[in-house]
């Protein structure tokens, strides 16, 4: 009996100790993660907004209150407010030359991964790819370059986006396709017409105790205009 008694104390210990370890492990590995430096060059990001480490904005914009997670890789990209991005995003980019006979690097100006050059012709400038606002977009999506993102529109993670997403659509799969709308007609309607987006701050903070219903969300916005 007593021996049970001691086998069950040491395993508790046990158990214990290795709960500890690897909440440990997670913080510690959340901390190198968070510790990890991003690229932010050409771009304007809100003070609202935030970008988290290991992601690579160029040439893009932040409106406020949107966030991407970790090691996104955005270009030429224009992000409106109220977006949230998950990690391992890619939006817009360049593309290289197919019309050419050779696509390398070595053929075009610009620095790049190889350092040779036997011409130096100028590319196309990339188009602009434009997210609209409070859009959600899942981890590992790929955004193709020039892609208009819909207002309140929906990502799945690891979707291929190469074609304009409607608004409070929601897409997946690759390519993404629509899977369906968030809302009937009359409602996307109104809730894009409405901009509440642009709300002034204390009247959004007011009209947000009803966020969870798109009707008395939409009643309550006409209260204030």
């Amino acid at each position: 009996m007593l021996n049970f008694g001691l086998e069950s104390l040491l395993t508790k210990v046990i158990l214990k100790l290795v709960i500890m370890i690897n909440s440990f492990k997670y913080y510690w590995a959340k901390f190198f993660k968070k510790i990890k430096s991003k690229a932010i060059y050409k771009s304007t990001i809100h003070p609202t907004s935030k970008i988290e480490a290991g992601s690579e904005i160029q040439y893009s914009s932040f409106d406020k209150h949107s966030f991407c997670g970790y090691n996104c890789d955005f270009y030429y990209a224009s992000i409106g407010s109220f977006c949230s991005i998950a990690n391992d995003v890619v939006i817009g980019g360049g593309k290289h030359p197919i019309s050419w006979v050779g696509m390398s690097p070595v053929f075009y100006e610009g620095k790049d991964s190889v350092k040779a050059k036997f011409s130096r012709y100028k590319r196309e400038n990339p188009l602009l790819t434009t997210i609209g606002n409070d859009v959600w977009i899942g981890r590992n999506a790929i955004i193709k370059e020039g892609v208009n993102i819909g207002h309140g529109s929906v990502i799945g993670m690891g979707s291929i986006v190469t074609k304009d997403v409607l608004p409070y659509s929601i897409v997946g799969g690759n390519p993404a396709k629509l899977l369906r709308m968030r809302f009937d007609s009359d409602i996307i309607e109104s809730l894009i017409k409405s901009e509440w987006w642009n709300l002034d701050e204390e009247i959004l903070g007011k009209c947000a105790q009803n966020i969870k219903d798109p009707i008395l969300f939409l009643k309550s916005i006409k209260s204030y205009k």
